[in-house]
């Protein structure tokens, strides 16, 4: 979709209703409830198979980690940050690829937080950089690898995970992260804040700043993995684009892969494809 309206632009080329409709992925992917009610049965299904320990790693209820450990000892480990527009899903929602990683021999962390309107954005980005911290100082008793953790983030996850690295207090997560992988999110808050989004999202000027990676590229202290649909929304694929050059630009190892013919949630199914397109990106992180 492209803007062909003569209204009156607020950001860039788009007009107010063509700027929400970027920023509305479930107006561009017809099957975005189906797979949004598959994240939950398939994570449901997960947990019942493979009975994850939970850890505490804040004093919110909702700052929890599931682990799904292998049997291995020293084995890689993939923490996960779910998506929802910063104000849905849960770790109940997130756990739908932990089958596929320790079928790799790779342990699956998913790394929740309170979201909207229990906190605010930049409280959830204190809260994933707590949780990597909880994590990775604890590697040995949990029997990690610690040269061998990537961080991956998906739609506002993957925003919560470049943002963890990037923010002010990222440097308390410096050479612990060996890498992150970002798939469809959305780098710079100016457009998320102008659009209706900004609504609940309530950012001032210096937090949007302060909270958006793409401004901060130099402050990134791992290679990034960067990934999108090609049936993203503009906005989006603006977003991984620039992202992208931003890291380049600031000597960051950035690599950027392209789902053809997905969309904004069907790419995130590829993590719990063993061909998939985000799995395969993840192993390579790994390797």
């Amino acid at each position: 979709m492209t803007n062909q309206s003569s209204a009156e632009p607020v950001y860039l080329s788009y007009d107010q209703e063509t700027l929400n409709l970027n920023y509305n992925q479930s107006a561009w992917a017809t099957n975005a409830d189906a797979i949004i009610a598959w994240y939950r049965s398939e994570s449901l299904a997960v947990h019942a198979q493979l009975q994850p320990r939970t850890y505490e790693y804040g004093l919110s209820p909702f700052e929890r980690i599931d682990v799904f450990a292998t049997a291995e000892s020293r084995a890689p480990v993939a923490i996960y940050v779910h998506g929802g527009a910063w104000r849905s899903l849960d770790r109940l929602d997130s756990a739908y690829a932990a089958a596929n990683f320790i079928s790799a021999g790779v342990n699956f962390a998913v790394l929740d937080f309170p979201s909207i309107p229990d906190a605010r954005l930049p409280d959830m980005v204190n809260a994933v950089q707590r949780g990597i911290g909880w994590l990775t100082a604890r590697h040995d008793e949990l029997g990690f690898d610690s040269n061998r953790l990537i961080v991956i983030g998906h739609s506002s996850g993957a925003h919560l995970v470049a943002a963890a690295l990037t923010a002010p207090g990222h440097d308390a997560l410096a050479g612990r992260v060996k890498a992150i992988l970002c798939a469809s999110g959305a780098y710079d808050l100016e457009g998320p804040m102008l659009s209706a989004r900004g609504n609940y999202l309530q950012l001032t000027h210096t937090e949007i700043d302060r909270f958006s990676p793409a401004r901060h590229a130099n402050s990134m202290s791992c290679p990034v993995a960067i990934a999108y649909g090609t049936f993203e929304t503009d906005e989006y694929r603006r977003h991984a684009l620039e992202f992208h050059a931003a890291l380049e630009a600031a000597g960051v190892p950035v690599s950027l892969s392209r789902a053809n013919h997905q969309n904004h949630f069907e790419i995130s199914q590829t993590l719990a494809q063993p061909d998939g397109l985000l799995f395969k990106a993840a192993m390579q992180l790994i390797a």
